[in-house]
């Protein structure tokens, strides 16, 4: 298959981008550098120019998304709405922009917040929550399939979010990686596959 793969230059996405390949697909990537595209997903012409560019693919799959990390005593309007659009607009603009040039598939990313929040955490359980719901909602309704990856921490990812996860089981992000193989090779719509 010829992939889309956006948010090619993080631990995830690197990880999904060497399984995929070892299972033979073409990859094309997209990030904000260091890319085949360049994208910034929190602006919709962005989202847009990068379809243009790319052309059909069969499948899109988004490790992409940041949210703010803050006491929640501390987090003020703007830091909900950047960690709302951040993870959650810019992902929904994935699909919607990219139902005209995508033929099989959607996977997106949340994670274990939205089912096990941690302090500091607030908009990431927010956003991984809205996400799920998304995948769900949308999958009634697109022609697509459409899912979503949803890890715990990582073993590689310990050093900078380890005390947040305290008594978390981390999985390596290979892990996570083959659920992206299952949601772009398999055949369901509207799960979200939970990794550890």
């Amino acid at each position: 298959m010829r992939i889309l793969l956006v948010g090619a230059t993080g631990t995830l996405g690197r990880s999904v981008r060497d399984v995929l390949r070892e299972r033979g697909h073409e990859i094309v990537t997209a990030s904000r550098g260091g890319s085949d595209v360049s994208v910034d997903i929190t602006d919709p012409e962005s989202i847009r120019a990068m379809y243009e560019k790319v052309g059909e693919v069969e499948a899109v799959a988004s490790a992409a998304g940041s949210v703010p990390w803050l006491p929640f005593g501390e987090l003020g309007h703007q830091d909900v709405l950047d960690g709302v659009v951040g993870k959650v607009v810019s992902q929904v603009e994935l699909v919607r922009r990219g139902a005209a040039y995508v033929t099989g598939s959607f996977t997106l990313i949340t994670g274990v917040l939205a089912r096990d929040p941690v302090r500091t955490g607030t908009v990431a359980s927010l956003a991984n929550g809205a996400i799920e719901a998304f995948v769900r909602a949308a999958a009634i309704e697109l022609p697509q399939r459409v899912n979503a990856v949803s890890p715990t921490v990582f073993t590689e990812s310990l050093g900078a979010y380890g005390d947040l996860f305290a008594g978390f089981e981390p999985v390596p992000v290979r892990q996570a990686a083959n659920a992206y193989v299952r949601s772009i090779e398999g055949h369901q719509t509207g799960q979200v596959y939970e990794v550890g």
